[in-house]
């Protein structure tokens, strides 16, 4: 097999030490390897930057090992020590080492082996800037799951003290919900002068909020209150923090942000997840279905003795993914617009669950052509399909006419001339 990169290296990340393994191909075509273990701290990955100066290695490859290959990949791309080589990410999953030979060194000298022959497909890794707004956006998901879970939590607690308050409001932590929660949580139990706090926008009679707002609320109860509201304060406050820190940063992003806002469905903060993801580079990716491969919207590939086993999507992007489907719903209620008509479409065929995604991918297909040529999102309108497939359409009113007994012939119409 062809070697690509004679002179090259693979790396065994791990908490404490990393053990690297040079390969260096001689002027004769035979081998020399050396390894080498390092600690994982600064001075060690430091020492490891210069050993692999020393022996002029310019392309290392390493494993994606949870968040430990973070710092190796700081410093090895550092300017300064070694900023000018080439740092290829592997995914665990794609560079399994033969089964039965599993050391640290055997580990690190399979990973040298293969990036000799260019057998490893490196993962996307955005530059500095990208993976601080994604890490900031990425914890303000976690911090709103934390709040979610939190809700749940006092949601639980009022169905322990029979307080039905979610039976009468829609959103407990909304103004009225929140003013009587409060209100509990200060040792206040009289119905009266909670379904006074109730605002008068709430549509449900003031019998069943006040009986909603009778219970047995014990100081268990009220104590519990207390604390997971206060935690929702909190977490508020962080989030805010985390809002006020991209709006900083936002800075080279600010116009894609713009750009991309313009998609139904889409709005700043989705935006900006969905850069912090991908980048605002479109080049890494060569067309939009590589992109839409990478984040796990499209079937996977699954076919055995001509049989296609699965088509389940792949696991991709999660963060990227999750935020296009919510995305995806929102775009589908807007009214007289392409993505709700190819919604409705597909969902007759393929069902609810698989339109939705073919929705998510869309929509990633505009992102992808919105950056890399600086255009504005512009709808199709409802009636794109009829207009760009009028046989296909034509054959579908056929196949009604027939399903009602009646026979129908279609051809196409000649004009006339005058």
């Amino acid at each position: 097999m062809e070697v690509l990169h004679p002179r090259c290296a693979g790396l065994d990340v791990h908490k404490d030490t990393v053990v690297a393994a040079v390969r260096l191909t001689e002027g004769d075509g035979s081998v020399r390897r050396e390894v080498e273990t390092f600690a994982t701290t600064t001075p060690g990955l430091v020492a490891l930057s210069d050993w692999l100066e020393r022996h002029d290695c310019p392309s290392v490859a390493m494993e994606a090992t949870g968040i430990y290959w973070r710092p190796v990949w700081h410093v090895l791309a550092a300017e300064g020590h070694g900023g000018g080589r080439t740092l290829i990410l592997a995914n665990a999953a794609h560079v399994k080492n033969v089964p039965g030979r599993k050391t640290d060194v055997a580990d690190a000298v399979w990973l040298s082996d293969l990036l000799a022959h260019g057998l490893i497909r490196p993962s996307f890794v955005p530059e500095a800037g990208t993976r601080a707004m994604r890490d900031l956006l990425r914890t303000r998901k976690q911090l709103v799951r934390e709040q979610a879970s939190h809700v749940q939590r006092i949601q639980k607690t009022l169905e322990d003290a029979n307080l039905k308050l979610a039976s009468v409001l829609t959103d407990i932590m909304g103004t009225s919900g929140r003013a009587v929660l409060d209100a509990l949580a200060a040792g206040e139990t009289d119905p009266e002068r909670l379904q006074a706090l109730v605002g008068p926008r709430v549509k449900a009679r003031p019998e069943a909020i006040r009986a909603a707002l009778t219970g047995r609320v014990s100081r268990h109860h009220r104590f519990l209150l207390g604390l997971h509201l206060r935690q929702i304060d909190a977490l508020a406050a962080a989030i805010a923090e985390i809002d006020a820190q991209v709006e900083r940063d936002l800075g080279p992003f600010r116009a894609a942000v713009g750009l991309l806002a313009t998609i139904p469905g889409v709005g700043d903060l989705t935006a900006q997840v969905v850069l912090s993801e991908i980048g605002p580079d479109m080049s890494r990716f060569p067309s939009a279905e590589h992109l839409i491969s990478w984040a796990g919207l499209c079937p996977r590939q699954d076919e055995s003795a001509g049989k296609r086993r699965s088509t389940r999507l792949k696991k991709g992007a999660p963060w990227l993914k999750t935020a296009l489907v919510q995305a995806a719903w929102a775009a589908v209620r807007k009214k007289h617009g392409y993505l709700q008509a190819q919604f409705q479409r597909l969902r007759a065929r393929r069902g609810p669950r698989k339109a939705i995604c073919a929705i998510a991918a869309s929509i990633l297909t505009a992102v992808y052509h919105m950056l890399k040529d600086g255009t504005v999102y512009v709808d199709p309108g409802p009636d794109h399909f009829r207009k760009t497939q009028p046989a296909t359409r034509a054959k579908a009113l056929a196949r009604q006419i027939e399903r009602l007994g009646f026979t129908c012939s279609i051809s196409p119409v000649v004009p006339v001339s005058i």
